[in-house]
């Protein structure tokens, strides 16, 4: 995941500091990509998560809170997830993401990952959608007395996608 950067011999001593911010990005954006999490944190947040997207300004990191102490880090990860997944299997999949990839990006070690699936999303029903069918067969009752040449209907044919 992370990619090893070398060490220079000679280095300058120094100290460390991993922001608890950087450390919620990293976990957020683990936690996201597994199959199966339709969003993080719970209702009121995801709705005002939408309208942050809307004018640009996201933040990736609703739902995940992390503490970093100087040599272990801890995690929390609210979610909602899609319906059809088996929820202990998606928090235990969740889990191992976001402890893979603390562990290989920060190298603390990661005493605790819990999640806590607050909702299933459902999917939304088919949406019915009205299609319009232009035919060429004669309209009986559209035709005007004394006219000729075919004369067409429309018809109105509900589709579902």
């Amino acid at each position: 995941m992370g990619r090893p950067l070398p060490v220079l011999p000679g280095a300058p001593a120094g100290r460390t500091v991993i922001g608890d911010p950087a450390a919620v990005k990293i976990a957020a954006i683990a936690a996201r990509s597994v199959p199966g999490v339709h969003a993080l944190g719970p209702g009121a947040g995801r709705a005002l998560g939408a309208i942050r997207d809307a004018v640009g300004a996201s933040d990736p990191s609703h739902g995940v809170k992390v503490e970093v102490g100087q040599t272990q880090l801890a995690a929390d990860i609210s979610l909602v997830a899609e319906y059809g997944y088996a929820l202990h299997a998606l928090a235990d999949s969740v889990r191992a993401a976001v402890y893979d990839a603390l562990t290989d990006l920060i190298g603390l070690e990661v005493i605790e990952v819990n999640v806590e699936v607050l909702d299933v999303h459902l999917p939304q029903p088919a949406e019915t959608k009205v299609e319009r069918v232009r035919t060429t067969a004669p309209a009986v009752t559209l035709a005007a007395p004394g006219s000729t040449g075919p004369m067409g209907s429309t018809q109105i044919k509900p589709t579902v996608e």
